[in-house]
């Protein structure tokens, strides 16, 4: 039955759908369900002493500042930090390059508000992060998918993509989510090159940049992208918009996630953010700088991937004693995520349906590429169970698959 509010709704709430992911888990919300579903940190590595402490020392020394509004382009002392600890990774960043956003989702938003017509074309990686699709979904942006395999996105294939005059390439170059692969410094500089040619920028989401745990760093596409054009002055000038977020280093909770763009975008972002929120929270801003700085971060992210590569490496231990012949998947250097592929002919979400019968759920992969495909793989979260927790939910799943391949025989 239709109410008078459908009549109300702007157009752009038509393509508004709720997240595959956040639905599986209301279905997994059980106690007795293990989930392998969400993109969850462990809450054991979140320095809960360590914010109790900030809290009272930012109450105590900064309260009144703390609890009033505050400039929409965040906390100088953060936003200073934030490009000291750039520039050892990457380009020199002043504070100038520097939005604090309320968690990268709403980066994204901000990003698809900023840019994106109806009907303008978004170069992405099939698959890809399933909440920039919802992000961009709402301005009626259109996807041009370009195959990505174990080392990211094919980008010898991204020059036909480009032809179409997208309006900005979107990429995860670090432990991608949902695949896990590392996009490779040759692919890097190559992508930089063509959308350098093409004069298509480039959205570069890094929020597992800092969570590896084997293999050697390689360079981020902004750091590249201002080499390649050498025109730095003090600031970064280029043509990547770079997004990462506290969520994966600190706590999720805090919503809390930073923008680097040329000072020009950035001001245009800061007037959707004033139009949006004001600013992030400032007490959020505040606590995440005590707690961060002093060298406290470095050491903290080395507790964050110790915990984590040990239950990726119980996960893949279980997968290879436990998964039936023909299920493979890929192992990666750092992140949270593991990429199941099942056999062809075989649907994830069917076998969803079984696994949650026995306990255990992932998410399907089919809804992370934008035009379709993908029906034969599922994503697997490792990071927020211990090990095991992992070692029994892997064991359902094996349950699960061969029961269900043994039937299709």
């Amino acid at each position: 039955m239709q109410t008078p509010w459908e009549y109300r709704y702007a157009h752009r709430t038509q393509r508004m759908e709720s997240s595959v992911i956040r639905e599986i888990l209301k279905l997994t919300a059980q106690p007795d369900v293990i989930s392998f579903a969400g993109g969850l940190p462990a809450p054991k590595v979140f320095p809960v002493k360590e914010f109790q402490d900030a809290s009272n020392y930012v109450l105590e020394n900064f309260g009144p500042q703390a609890l009033q509004y505050s400039t929409t382009e965040g906390h100088l002392p953060l936003r200073e930090m934030i490009s000291r600890h750039t520039a050892r990774y990457s380009s020199e960043i002043s504070s100038e390059n520097i939005l604090i956003t309320s968690g990268s989702q709403q980066a994204l938003d901000f990003i698809g508000r900023l840019f994106i017509n109806r009907g303008d074309y978004i170069v992405v990686e099939s698959p890809t992060y399933l909440g920039a699709l919802q992000a961009w979904d709402a301005y009626g942006a259109q996807y041009i998918p370009v195959r990505a395999d174990e080392n990211g996105m094919i980008v010898d294939e991204l020059e036909a993509a480009l032809r179409f005059g997208p309006k900005f390439i979107y990429i995860l170059p670090n432990f991608q989510n949902p695949s896990g692969s590392t996009l490779s410094l040759e692919r890097r500089k190559k992508l930089v090159e063509l959308a350098d040619k093409y004069g298509v920028p480039i959205v570069e989401d890094d929020p597992y940049g800092q969570l590896r745990y084997e293999g050697e760093h390689i360079p981020s596409v902004v750091s590249l992208d201002d080499k390649f054009h050498g025109q730095n002055n003090g600031h970064y000038s280029g043509n990547v918009i770079y997004i990462s977020t506290f969520s994966k280093l600190l706590a999720p909770g805090l919503r809390l996630a930073w923008v680097i763009a040329p000072p020009e975008v950035i001001r245009k972002l800061v007037l959707t953010k004033q139009a949006a929120d004001l600013h992030t929270s400032s007490f959020n801003q505040y606590l995440a700088y005590e707690v961060a700085k002093g060298g406290f971060l470095d050491e903290h992210i080395k507790v964050i991937r110790a915990t984590y590569k040990e239950r990726r490496d119980v996960m893949i231990e279980m997968m290879e004693e436990l998964f039936p012949s023909g299920v493979t998947w890929r192992k990666p250097q750092g992140g949270m995520f593991l990429w199941g592929i099942l056999p062809q002919g075989m649907d994830s979400a069917e076998v969803l349906k079984r696994a949650v019968e026995k306990k255990v759920a992932f998410v399907p992969g089919a809804p992370f590429h934008p035009n379709g495909g993908g029906k034969n793989t599922m994503r697997l979260n490792f990071s927020y169970s211990d090990p095991d927790t992992i070692r029994e939910g892997v064991a359902r799943l094996g349950t699960t698959l061969k029961e269900l391949i043994k039937e299709a025989v």
